[in-house]
């Protein structure tokens, strides 16, 4: 049988006659399907590899039944998207463990009420084979509508909206939020520091309540007035640090609930005349080398694997398109170790 080109592409026939094989088995091998024998599939890879044959993705989906795309939703606009590097983190990590799986990434934001239908068209129409979605809130559209139009989904952190209660059927990955706080709250408490203030995230994501909570744990007599709410970014952390001395000059140290509001802290303490660490000390969350290797002096922080945690989203993911037994049940969600890293601000 002759090998067989269009121009000077070759075809899934040259494959085929290229590794002697029938067309139907190298379709199969080289569009990702099952049941060829491994010497057959050795074969049909060699062919392809040696005649440069693109697969057609068309021809990819009617075996596989995938798109080869995952849609990754973020539940916030774009001006955070693109200003915040955790986002940027986490989004390198999906994209990175993506690549490895031979998919695409779609990235889908929201900036507003009207775009809840956009999004919601988009995944119903058969777009992806499944969604990554993060920094949801409490009150967010996008979990009814994912149980709506019945995409495969994973959540980057622990769900917090009504009807999350099961865990298992809400596959998801987060990191040890609270017991991070914790491990942050009493190295403070290891430096001899007694008026520990936290400016917290804001109360409608479950990450910066979990981070309340394990600061609470440690002072469990805390002064309210030692608690400011921010929204994770570094204007925040400068405002409730900025209402923080004026409602309690004597305090001695500020955990923040991420780098950001940290390093807007910072700003606000340098303004005011107080050295850090020696009239306040100072630690944040996240460990982000953009802000930390900004700041001065150096943020002493906690550390999560956020490019990491991207990874294993998509691979929670891949686990629940792949279950062989649907209704089977949904992988176990994942909960990643903090560490502290100390430095020069405590």
């Amino acid at each position: 049988m002759p090998e067989q080109t269009t121009g000077s592409r070759p075809t899934l026939e040259a494959v085929a006659a290229r590794a002697g094989v029938s067309r139907a088995t190298a379709s199969r091998v080289v569009n990702g399907g099952a049941g060829v024998r491994p010497p057959l599939v050795d074969k049909v890879r060699q062919a392809v590899e040696e005649l440069g044959y693109v697969p057609n993705h068309a021809a990819r989906t009617l075996v596989t039944r995938r798109n080869g795309a995952v849609a990754v939703i973020i539940a916030e606009p774009e001006f955070r998207i693109f200003s915040d590097p955790f986002f940027e983190q986490q989004v390198r990590g999906i994209s990175r463990e993506l690549t490895a799986y031979d998919s695409q990434l779609v990235l889908l934001w929201v900036e507003g009420p009207g775009d809840y239908d956009r999004i919601a068209r988009y995944l119903g129409g058969g777009h992806v084979d499944g969604a990554l979605a993060f920094s949801l809130h409490n009150d967010d559209e996008l979990p009814s509508i994912i149980r709506r139009v019945k995409v495969p989904t994973v959540f980057g952190g622990r769900p917090g909206w009504p009807g999350a209660t099961a865990e298992s059927a809400v596959p998801y990955v987060d990191c040890d939020n609270r017991g991070g706080a914790r491990e942050a709250v009493r190295h403070l408490v290891s430096l001899g520091r007694e008026r520990i203030a936290h400016i917290a995230g804001p109360r409608d994501q479950t990450s910066a309540m979990d981070r309340i909570d394990g600061y609470r744990d440690v002072l469990l007599d805390a002064d309210p007035g030692l608690v400011r709410q921010g929204d994770f970014t570094a204007e925040s952390g400068a405002r409730a640090m900025a209402e923080l001395l004026d409602r309690r000059p004597d305090l001695d140290a500020v955990f923040a609930a991420n780098d950001l509001m940290a390093s807007g802290a910072l700003r606000t303490l340098r303004e005011r005349g107080r050295r850090v660490p020696e009239d306040v000390a100072l630690v944040g969350f996240d460990d982000m080398a953009s802000v930390v290797e900004s700041t001065d002096p150096p943020l002493t922080t906690i550390r999560q694997d956020i490019e990491g945690m991207g990874r294993l989203m998509v691979r929670l993911l891949m686990r629940v398109l792949n279950e062989s037994e649907p209704g089977s049940g949904a992988p176990a969600s994942v909960i990643t170790p903090t560490t502290l890293v100390r430095r020069a601000s405590a």
